[in-house]
Order: structure tokens, then C-alpha cells, then sequence
């Protein structure tokens, strides 16, 4: 046997080792079990150029033997049992070589096809491999330690136990610091005259009613008098609060923890502050808050064609002409969004320019966005002369032993504070909906 059918079956036998062949390396074993075509060793390319080459005799010969058995039935003469034989041979022979021909052709075409670089199969490089090369210089030698292949595992990301997988050493990329939830920004405080307070109850007194019968007097006539009402109102400071857990060790850890804890917490109490502010029903512990006691609005003048810019305006009118000139507008963000995306018959902004950076106003008046005013509704009103609000715990941030918290190595992290909601008129806020007033 030839060196390089020996080195070709070496390898072979190797893969018979490894696994099942594939029906091309069975096609290539039978190739090169018949005569020899040579001793150099020869690419995957170049034998299946030889296999395509003896596959085009095996045609030939088809060719060759129909055309003499066409040749002999137009002379008449009887076929033998020996062309028979020799027709049915050579028909099995180029059937057999035409799949070997289409598996190697398909084997080449996803290996890159002839003259690339593809991945190549075991017996490949088990042929190629130095040690085969020392085995095969040495006469395929007895004495010779012989030839292996060392087929190593693909590295991969992967985290299972198979072989190559190294994903757990990938460490991953950790950015610093903690990636905060957005805040929302708090403003209706700010539209409220602030005050202290000094115990647990507020007290003040409010006029309810006016009588005016003031008039020109005669010399000598008696004069008319006027009347007034008092009302004593008593409102109670509230308290709002929550807290956290946390345990020493992670405090000392993650420095940054405990001042995202102290901000969460003072942030959760304006949070709620601005709700109760608004909309406390001053049942059990809530504030009774300014829309529960503001005026509705009940437009004091007609208008034809009405939109929402007119609503805040007539707002604005119907708080004027109860004495409270007004100072602001309470908007949820949807609605002011819309207002500032009206437009004209003829596409322009009405409220302004979208490249301006103006303070959002209406009608002169500051608006104030809040998702504490639900969409579709809106608030007008002296806010200064209207309310205050009195502190008499301002915000503040303690930390503490609570219960078993000491043994445990834990400390809770308590923020509240503690206000009171004082409404002088009620008249001085216009509460409506804007659905209601543009149907009206």
C-alpha cells in the first residue's frame, strides 16, 4: 500500500476512534481502496477532483456499453448474459460514484469550497499534525512511537461543565455608583405663604360674613349700622412619616447608601406632603387640603367658541371678583401640554414659541405642572392670601435601635415631619374641570 493511502487510512482509523464517519470519509475510504493513484499526499480538494474525474469514466463506460447494446439490437443480434452483466455493473459503479461526487461537492462548498481555508474534519488534521509527519518520514516505522491527535475543545462564554466553557472568568463590567428612580418636582408648597407653629393645634379666626350698610347720612340723622361674623377655626398639625431597615455592615459598605436612603426618604414625605397639601379630605389623620374647600368655578360671564385658555381666564375672573386677585394656575403636565400645542387656523403656537424658554405662564400668572392634580382638572387662586402652611416638625431624618435591632446589627432610619394646613378663604380658590366647563 502506497504511503499516502497508508497515512489516509491511519488517519481514518483514527476518526473510526473518535466517532461514526461521516458518508463523505466512507466515500473517501472506498476511493482509496482502489488502485493506487499515486504516492504524494493529496488535499480534500484534489481528491474529490480525482473521485469527479473516475465518476466521468464511470459515464464513459455507461455510454460505451449502451451504444454497443444499441449497436447490436439495430443488427438484430441477441444481447448476451456477459453485456447484461457488464451494463448492470457499470450502472452501479457510476451510480455509486454520483453520490459520492454530491456528498464531497457538498462537504467542499461548506468547508469554503477549493482554495479556502474552511474548518477542517478530524482525519485532516490528524493527517497534518506534526506527529503524523514525524511517523510518516520514518516509514510508518514499528519502532516509531506512533502518531496522535489531540482534538481540543473550542473556548466559549458558556457556563456549563463542558469542555471549553470559561464564561465564569469573563468578569463583568460594573459601572459606579447607583442608578436612581426619577424624582418628581414639587411645587405647590411654594405657591403657599410658610409659617411655624408652636404647639399641636392651630387657631385662628376667620370672617364669614359682611354686612354693609354704610350710606350718606343727613346732619342730624341716625346713622346706619353694619354688621359682621366670626367663625373660631381649630386645625391640628399631622404628622407624616415612614422608614427603613438596614444593617450596619452594609451602610459601612456602600457609603452612598445611607445618604440615598436619608434623600428617598425626606422625598417621600414631599411627596406626600404635596398630595395632602392639595387633596387631604381632613378625615383621621389627613390634612384637609385646598380642593376639597375651593370654590367651584361657575364661569361669571358668556363666551362663544370656548376653549381651555378661556376656562383659566374666566378662573381667573371669578377669583377676582371675590376679592382674591389670583396668583397661579395648577395644571396636571398633560393638560398644560395640550394648551401649549394649540394652534391658529393657520398652524401657529398660540401660547408661544416651542424654541422659547420662558417660565410657563397663562394670562400673566405663573403654571404650575403636578401629577398631584388629576388630568383634565385645574386650579385657580390667590395662593398667598388664600392659605399657609405651618411647620411644626420640619423634615428631618433620625436613626435608631428599634426592638431587637442592637443584637442584630441593624438600624432604622426614620424620616417625618409634622404641618398644618390653615385654608382663610375658601373663596380665594376656583376648582373645576375642564370637560364640564367647555361643554357648558
Amino acid at each position: 500500500m502506497s504511503g499516502r493511502r497508508l497515512a489516509v487510512f491511519a488517519a481514518m482509523s483514527s476518526i473510526t476512534m473518535l466517532g461514526a464517519m461521516t458518508p463523505l470519509e466512507r466515500a473517501a475510504g472506498r476511493y482509496l481502496r482502489a488502485p493506487d493513484h499515486g504516492t504524494e499526499t493529496k488535499t480534500a480538494s484534489e481528491l474529490a477532483a480525482e473521485i469527479k474525474a473516475d465518476h466521468q469514466k464511470a459515464i464513459d463506460g455507461v455510454k460505451a456499453v449502451a451504444e454497443e447494446a444499441l449497436g447490436k439490437a439495430k443488427a438484430g443480434e441477441t444481447l448476451s448474459a456477459s453485456l447484461k452483466e457488464k451494463a448492470d455493473e457499470a450502472l452501479v459503479k457510476m451510480n455509486e460514484l454520483t453520490e459520492h461526487v454530491a456528498q464531497m461537492e457538498q462537504k467542499l462548498a461548506r468547508s469554503g469550497g477549493p482554495g479556502e481555508e474552511g474548518q477542517k474534519s478530524l482525519g485532516e488534521q490528524f493527517v497534518e499534525s506534526d506527529g503524523f509527519k514525524e511517523w510518516k518520514e520514518s516509514g510508518f516505522s514499528k519502532n516509531a512511537r506512533g502518531a496522535d491527535l489531540k482534538v481540543k475543545a473550542t473556548l466559549t462564554s458558556a457556563t456549563t461543565d463542558a469542555a471549553g466553557s470559561v464564561g465564569d472568568a469573563i468578569a463583568p463590567t460594573r459601572l459606579p455608583g447607583i442608578q436612581e428612580l426619577p424624582q418628581r418636582r414639587l411645587t405647590v408648597r411654594g405657591l403657599l405663604t410658610p409659617g411655624q407653629m408652636g404647639g399641636n393645634t392651630l387657631e385662628y379666626v376667620k370672617e364669614t360674613g359682611f354686612t354693609n350698610n354704610a350710606g350718606m347720612v343727613a346732619e342730624g340723622a341716625e346713622k346706619p349700622s353694619s354688621d359682621m361674623k366670626l367663625e373660631l377655626v381649630t386645625t391640628s398639625a399631622k404628622v407624616i412619616a415612614h422608614w427603613m431597615k438596614a444593617s450596619k455592615q452594609v451602610l459601612d459598605d456602600i457609603p452612598q447608601l445611607r445618604s440615598m436612603i436619608d434623600q428617598r426618604l425626606d422625598y417621600g414625605l414631599a411627596l406626600k406632603e404635596e398630595q395632602q397639601l392639595l387633596n387631604g379630605d381632613g378625615t383621621g389623620q389627613n390634612l384637609l387640603g385646598i380642593i376639597p374647600q375651593a370654590s367651584a368655578f361657575a364661569a361669571p360671564i358668556a363666551i362663544a367658541d370656548i376653549n381651555m385658555i378661556d376656562v383659566l381666564r374666566l378662573a381667573m375672573l371669578q377669583a377676582a371678583l371675590a376679592e382674591y386677585p389670583a396668583t397661579g394656575h395648577v395644571l396636571n403636565p398633560i393638560d398644560w401640554a395640550y394648551i401649549e400645542m394649540m394652534k391658529d387656523e393657520i398652524g401657529r403656537y398660540i401660547i408661544g414659541n416651542p424654541q422659547g424658554s420662558i417660565a410657563p405662564t397663562l394670562w400673566r400668572l405663573p403654571v404650575v405642572e403636578t401629577q398631584a392634580i388629576s388630568p383634565r382638572k385645574f386650579l385657580t387662586g390667590a395662593y398667598r392670601q388664600g392659605a399657609q402652611v405651618f411647620d411644626r416638625w420640619e423634615s428631618r431624618i433620625e436613626v435608631g435601635y428599634v426592638d431587637k435591632d442592637f443584637i442584630q446589627n441593624l438600624v432604622t432610619v426614620l424620616g417625618e415631619e409634622r404641618l398644618a394646613l390653615a385654608v382663610y378663604r375658601p373663596e380665594a380658590f376656583i376648582y373645576g374641570d375642564f370637560d364640564t366647563a367647555l361643554a357648558a
